[in-house]
């Protein structure tokens, strides 16, 4: 698995003939340690796009220096243009020179689609570091003073182009953010001026920070408080969980607790917002990514919902009398159980690696940049979404009174379950609403989530006890066997019935809060 930290730096152009300043000057730094100089070589690795560049992702191996090795550098949710770039950062070790490690690749596969990776600049750096430590000889941070050669690495004009030029970088180690600012003056005023890249790899390649950082600004100049257009807020929630959903593609492939959870997660407030605003967009974009991420959303299930069958009744497992049969029947469930996740999660790798899923992704994306909003579908976002709450408010007392007159059993089940879903479109619905409708839809989505809680906990339990009936409908099983499944599945009944009871004092309580608008 690759080690990982948090980068937090801030970079400077500046001429061959500028003197490093006196460091000991800024406030809170007692001294400065000795320049040590090293020689670093690194070879960044993109695709013929420069795709993994154009997300300001990095991926090198760089040999030389004390953290030799393979890099991958992701940037962290965009704060504002003035603060300092802060990026996520793994390391791996070198291995072989073309080979990407595999703990790595797996982090860059949502945004590579498919594409190969090759190397395409290669960079020499006489790297020296000066650190800089407090008055209780904490490392607060290093300022690096780079001369660096970058060759661009391809075929044809791209080939072998060189540039040099050299940079200083101020990268905290223990320190605080408050340093940058008296550095910034202290590092200017000897001749530095703020860098107009992101990154080496950027300038090698030609790319400015400056449309990066235009690029995250955008989605958040869109929200203009309750006046901001019904689509800005569509675009906005969308936005957001379409980066969630990106950033925890890696957590499933690597197969990382809570990953396939929270991806799911994001896929259901995405289907939700495109189903409560169908009707500001043309029909046939928004119907290919409902069905689309229903599809992602089914794969994803199933090793999920063995996943919490198999932690439930291991839990209520400890629970029984120790035994022979209660031990029979703990290796029965957790076989059982494993099974159907290894299973799953095959099913969840393949479609994760599938020309299906890039293709969402793709169409996600363009959905957000380029909204295929209906000409006619010009509307204030306050009112929509209002009015999208609800009707979602609507869907949920609906299949209520579904569930309420639902034969015992499993339509009573699956009605319960229809009702578990309705309130999670209204909690999403409502999440999305609260952008441009204030404190009330998001009192809508608590109230809605409170419902969909406790309707969660009857749903696993109906899946554990599915899962005992299947091994009770097998093969015959000794006495002590059959009764601590019998005791299992009892213990669900039970829970099934504690959990439909507080479903109706829940949305007992809220019953008033849903009946009136959001605004």
């Amino acid at each position: 698995m690759a080690s990982q930290g948090i980068e937090i730096e801030e970079k400077y152009d500046v001429g061959d003939d500028a003197t490093v300043p006196a460091l000991e000057q800024l406030p809170g730094v007692a001294r400065v340690g000795t320049p040590n100089t090293a020689v670093l070589e690194a070879v960044y690795f993109d695709t013929d796009k420069h795709t993994l560049a154009s997300r300001r992702i990095t991926l090198r191996r760089r040999t030389g220096g004390a953290d030799a090795g393979w890099h991958l550098k992701l940037p962290l949710e965009a704060g504002a243009a003035t603060e300092p770039q802060q990026r996520r950062e793994l390391h791996a070790p070198l291995g072989q020179p073309g080979v990407v490690p595999d703990s790595l690749l797996a982090h860059v596969q949502a945004y590579l689609r498919g594409a190969e990776v090759k190397p395409v600049v290669r960079l020499h750096t006489r790297r020296t570091t000066h650190a800089l430590y407090g008055g209780d000889g904490v490392h607060l941070a290093d300022l690096a003073d780079d001369q660096v050669e970058a060759t661009r690495l391809g075929q044809g004009e791209a080939a072998e182009q060189s540039q040099s030029w050299r940079e200083w970088e101020l990268e905290l180690v223990h320190g605080g953010p408050d340093l940058f600012a008296p550095a910034a003056e202290l590092l200017i005023a000897a001749g530095a001026r703020p860098a107009g890249h992101a990154s080496k790899l950027a300038r090698a390649l030609g790319r400015d920070s400056g449309a990066a950082a235009q690029e995250q600004e955008t989605p958040l100049a869109l929200i203009a408080g309750k006046k901001a257009p019904a689509a800005a807020v569509v675009t906005i929630y969308l936005g957001e969980q379409l980066r969630r959903l990106l950033a925890e593609d890696a957590a499933v492939r690597l197969e990382e607790g809570e990953g396939i959870h929270n991806m799911r997660s994001s896929i259901r407030r995405l289907r939700s917002v495109l189903a409560a605003y169908r009707k500001l967009y043309r029909a046939m974009p928004v119907r290919r990514l409902r069905d689309e991420l229903d599809w992602l959303g089914l794969v994803l299930g199933d090793p999920r919902d063995a996943e919490v069958a198999l932690e439930r009744l291991r839990g209520h497992l400890d629970e029984l009398p120790p035994g022979e049969g209660t031990d029979a029947a703990r290796a029965l469930v957790e076989r059982k159980a494993k099974d159907a996740f290894d299973a799953g999660y095959r099913r969840v790798q393949e479609a994760l690696q599938s020309e299906r899923y890039f293709r969402l992704l793709d169409n996600l994306e363009d959905f957000r940049d380029r909204p295929p909003v209906r000409a006619d579908a010009v509307a204030p976002g306050r009112r929509l979404a209002a009015k999208a709450v609800d009707k979602s408010a609507s869907r949920l007392r609906r299949s209520h009174k579904a569930a309420r007159h639902a034969r015992r059993g499993t339509d009573h089940e699956n009605a319960l379950h229809q009702v578990r879903k309705d309130a999670k479109r209204l909690r999403h619905v409502a999440e999305s609403a609260a952008l441009v409708t204030g404190k009330r839809a998001g009192k809508v989505a608590k109230a809605a989530h409170k419902q969909q809680k406790v309707l969660g906990d009857y749903h696993d339990a109906v899946m554990a006890r599915n899962l005992l009936q299947d091994l009770e409908s097998g093969p015959a099983l000794p006495q002590s066997t059959a009764d601590a499944l019998a005791a299992l599945g009892k213990r669900q009944a039970d829970l099934m019935g504690e959990a439909e009871a507080k479903y109706r004092k829940t949305r007992k309580k809220s019953r008033d809060l849903l009946r009136r608008g959001v605004i």
